[in-house]
């Protein structure tokens, strides 16, 4: 029978304080509502002393989540917990979240109180705050470098004065994880009252060790833990929630607990989270990121395309994301090229597919990133020798700040000669518009940009232009040391492209 383990999420308390991850009352309480579809236990909704917009934010999530416990944060003076408790009283689920540091480095430095003066503050603190609230919890901070001794003593009068949860915090992510299961062990065997309340701890990340932390000490009897959504928070961040969750949940073989944790919603939690606190995800974050379920090595393409086992030990959809990736470039091999190439509707003869695929690796050689558009292109031109309706024949550009831009264009179109005159807000956009005119086309321009090929004011300029018509989206290129002929070629490219997207019949 597995235990639970509950999940205490601080993103919008200790993530906020990333540098740069400031939230309004609107995105906190955003974040909040995505939090309790996530199913988390206790959201920390943020340290309603600090400012009266923090103030707001937590009383607003406090009227607004129905299911979660919402808790907020206080030092052990009064006037902390009184406006932490007028803050959360309206929650649903209210919870007192103090604390107080109690490491010498804490006490001589920071607080500059003697340890009889620390205890005397928790017994009062916490009294005052159990007068208020049924649900209270209370942080040792710097909990890993306190004297034991003193450490279980503190922690022995918390519970003594009323705290219900008792939460070890590794403030600077100090411990190393057999360190800190042993700590809890120390801590469960000689705290009076223990086996009352739930014993909780707070990983940082400073060295890497947050959720391998968090781990060892729900080996040694922790049942909640203290996290963030992508691992946001002071310096390198907290324990990062979807890992410790994902962790337990994959290796049930070994750890024999459970959380009440929908994974399912972890990829847009994140996404939202990301979005609003501008924090990029790196791509090779575990669970969330990018490349958490994108293949590049041909070994590993040919392993999951055979027995997606091989290479990924939980399910993308798991966890929210759509499906594995396949990433195409220079290490692929020919069955994740083949398997693309289905994909986009193309199937080719062996002859046909060893010519495309010698191309394309020549391709990724020289390009980083391959996308569909480009192995599109080389099937379409290196394959089936796609046929141009349309082709450049000329084109002249008059502009400049005292004249309106203006293009004139001459084209072949279905072996017809067709010339046309246009207007525009600028060169480019003028030649855009009299080229639409003359191929009667409707294609919305999604995508513009310009390369130098070389370096130097004589340098040749690719054009790329996205264009998209009727669902149909293709990317066309152009190259010329005038940058207006290139983006009269790419154009053109491009409308050729949705011309043969048409007439194509999926499958060969």
């Amino acid at each position: 029978m597995s235990e639970l383990v509950k999940i205490f999420d601080t993103t919008l308390r200790d993530g906020e304080q990333s540098p740069g991850a400031t939230m309004n009352i609107a995105e906190k309480v955003r974040i909040a509502e995505q939090l309790e579809k996530l199913n988390v236990d206790i959201i920390e909704a943020g340290f309603p002393i600090s400012s009266e917009g923090d103030f707001e934010a937590v009383r607003q999530i406090a009227k607004s989540i129905r299911r979660s416990q919402v808790a907020a944060l206080a030092r052990t003076n009064r006037k902390d917990i009184e406006k932490a408790w007028e803050a959360v009283r309206i929650a649903k689920f209210p919870r007192i979240h103090t604390f107080i540091a109690t490491s010498d480095i804490h006490l001589k430095y920071k607080l500059r109180k003697t340890r009889p003066e620390v205890l005397k503050e928790v017994m009062r603190g916490i009294r005052y705050a159990k007068s208020l609230c049924e649900n209270i919890e209370f942080s040792a901070e710097d909990a890993t470098r306190s004297d034991v001794e003193f450490l279980c003593q503190v922690l022995s009068k918390a519970i003594e004065a009323g705290a219900t949860t008792i939460n070890i915090p590794d403030t600077v992510g100090y411990a190393i994880p057999f360190e800190f299961g042993k700590l809890i062990q120390t801590i469960r065997q000689r705290v009076q009252g223990i086996e009352k309340v739930t014993l909780s701890v707070h990983c940082h990340d400073d060295l890497g060790l947050g959720v391998a932390n968090s781990l060892a000490a729900i080996e040694q009897g922790a049942r909640q833990v203290e996290c963030t959504i992508n691992g946001i928070g002071e310096r390198a961040g907290n324990a990062s929630l979807e890992e410790v969750v994902m962790a337990i949940r994959t290796r049930s073989d070994l750890l024999r607990y459970h959380t009440h944790i929908i994974p399912k919603h972890f990829f847009a939690t994140s996404r939202l989270v990301s979005k609003i606190t501008g924090m990029v995800v790196q791509p090779n974050k575990a669970v969330v990121g990018a490349n958490a379920f994108a293949h590049q090595s041909g070994i590993h393409q040919d392993g999951i395309l055979k027995e997606k086992l091989t290479y990924e030990i939980m399910t993308p959809d798991s966890v929210g994301i759509p499906k594995t990736s396949i990433v195409l470039g220079k290490l692929s091999g020919r069955h994740a090229f083949r398997e693309r190439l289905k994909e986009l509707g193309y199937r080719l003869s062996e002859a046909d597919l060893e010519l495309a695929f010698k191309r394309f690796k020549q391709l990724a050689d020289k390009k980083r990133d391959i996308y569909d558009e480009d192995i599109e292109s080389i099937v379409v031109e290196e394959i089936l020798r796609m046929p141009r309706r349309y082709k450049l024949i000329y084109i002249n550009v008059v502009a400049g700040n005292l004249t309106v831009p203006t293009a004139t264009v001459q084209m072949e179109v279905d072996g017809r000669l067709l010339q046309e005159a246009g207007f525009g807000d600028g060169p480019v956009d003028a030649t855009f518009k009299t080229i639409k005119k003359i191929t009667r086309t409707k294609s919305k321009l999604l995508q513009f940009a310009i390369n130098a090929i070389t370096s130097g004011t004589e340098a040749q300029g690719e054009v790329t232009v996205k264009l998209e018509e009727k669902g149909q989206t293709v990317i066309g290129q152009g190259a010329d040391t005038d940058v207006i002929v290139a983006s009269a070629k790419a154009y053109i490219n491009a409308l050729n492209k949705i011309e043969f997207k048409k007439q194509k019949l999926v499958g060969m």
